[in-house]
């Protein structure tokens, strides 16, 4: 990510406004695209589509999206972190001949480890005509193959791709889904797995003609599990802790049961993935700035210990690291803490121009609330992540799930009044337990590398 944050900057050279929005927009699409492209398709058919078709139709449609949304991200996050990781040593070793044979290779174990899964619930869970169930599991690995291919087209810097291929997909995906809503829920799946076939196979192309290597045993990365079993487990906790609160709210007095037999709680999905818009624009100025600025620190204080600098020089580079990290942390906190405080303030006209159900408001405050909180732990934990702090990963991601479906069940036993309150205290406490952690290693920088993470020192 830090590499395409570079290669954004290369936009605001141009010295006009159009260049630095396209930087913040191409970046907004590198780090939230698949999240992005699934919410706003998935609001605007649901937005168009009730036009077309029944409401049973629609509902079945929204929440098959849904479940696979979900549970692809959680089940696919073991294998995307671990093929990240691979994916980057190669890339630091200058040698990436072998990233056509990682991305297939990663791409079937995907598959192979998920059907088991998604394949007898469709098949056997659900009350779902033949047709629905077949789409449904296109639907399923389509979202699962753009999470892990996605990867590895960030790596490529090429946010371009990136840009184009969400866009045109997105439109495909609408304007298919709305075409054939005539029809049936299975017509529509497929209309929208159109778009998503699209942003793929565009994503596959563009890596196979970029990386022009023959694939040779795709699955010697099998290895990197036992090494990397650590990175795997952190993408599991945090993708499962993402989506906790909302399968706890799928079990209260106010959720709905299809026909299908699939539940869910509308009025609170909705009201999160609305919330989880509010961070957006800090992620793009994380990639397109803080992660850069940090990034170049981060490479200038090792590269000055490997080249057996004096101490003075390894302090002078280790306080500049640390006012980086904490005046990027100031701006992110302003900018959100912005974004949050006008969010809030101007829910209601919000509600009213999109004529959404005014009883998600009080949960899509608390999720706004949530989400400041949610961006910039996240923040903290990504650039804990180039210290290679797995253990660390670990606890933060566990403490947020605990926390998230502890919290969440609390509230909802609490009342109506309470729902989303949950997710906003599970984020508050995980962003303080991540402040301290990041506070406490960075003031520690030196002694940690020269001493702790020093093999030669038993």
């Amino acid at each position: 990510m830090a590499g395409i944050g570079f290669e954004l900057r290369k936009l605001t050279q141009r010295d006009d406004l159009l260049g630095v929005l396209q930087g913040y927009a191409h970046s907004a699409l590198a780090s939230t695209g698949p999240w992005l492209f699934t919410i706003l398709s998935l609001g605007g058919i649901v937005m168009y589509g009730s036009r077309v078709a029944p409401p049973e139709q629609l509902s079945a449609f929204r929440l098959i999206v849904i479940y696979n949304f979900a549970f692809s991200l959680v089940l696919s996050g073991p294998v995307i972190m671990v093929a990240t990781r691979s994916l980057a040593d190669s890339i630091y070793a200058k040698n990436v001949e072998d990233a056509p044979s990682l991305m297939l290779g990663s791409l079937v174990l995907l598959y192979a480890t998920q059907v088991f899964l998604a394949g007898p619930y469709y098949l056997f869970f659900v009350r779902l005509d033949t047709g629905t169930r077949l789409a449904a599991l296109a639907n399923f690995f389509l979202i699962s193959g753009i999470w892990l291919v996605s990867t590895f087209l960030t790596a490529l810097k090429d946010y371009i791709s990136i840009t184009r291929s969400f866009a045109v997909g997105m439109l495909l995906a609408m304007g298919g889904a709305t075409l054939f809503a005539n029809n049936s829920t299975a017509g529509m799946l497929v209309g929208f797995s159109g778009g998503l076939a699209y942003i793929l196979f565009s994503f596959i192309a563009r890596i196979f003609s970029e990386y022009p290597y023959r694939v040779i045993r795709p699955f010697r990365f099998l290895s990197q599990y036992a090494k990397y079993w650590e990175i795997g487990l952190a993408g599991l906790l945090y993708n499962a802790a993402i989506w906790v609160d909302k399968w706890v709210m799928w079990l209260s007095p106010n959720h709905e049961t299809l026909v299908t037999g699939m539940v869910s709680y509308p009025d609170y999905d909705s009201a999160m993935f609305m919330a989880y818009l509010s961070i957006v624009p800090s992620m793009a100025v994380f990639v397109f700035n803080v992660e850069t600025g940090f990034f170049e620190k981060y490479i200038r204080f090792y590269r000055d210990i490997q080249r057996h600098a004096t101490y003075a020089r390894i302090e002078r580079n280790h306080k500049e690291l640390i006012h980086t990290v904490v005046g990027s942390t100031r701006n992110l906190i302003i900018l959100q803490g912005c974004i949050c405080f006008v969010t809030i303030l101007l829910a209601p006209r919000m509600f009213s121009l999109l004529n959404l159900n005014f009883l998600q408001l009080g949960m899509f405050r608390f999720g706004v609330m949530g989400a400041f909180f949610h961006v910039l732990f996240l923040v903290m934990t990504i650039l804990l992540s180039y210290f290679d702090l797995r253990r660390m990963a670990i606890v933060i991601y566990s403490i947020f799930l605990v926390t998230n479906m502890a919290f969440t069940y609390g509230s909802m036993r609490m009342g109506f009044a309470y729902y989303g309150y949950g997710y906003f205290l599970s984020t508050l406490v995980t962003f303080v337990a991540t402040f301290s952690i990041t506070a406490h290693f960075l003031a520690q920088l030196p002694y940690q590398t020269f001493v702790r993470n020093n093999t030669s020192i038993g």
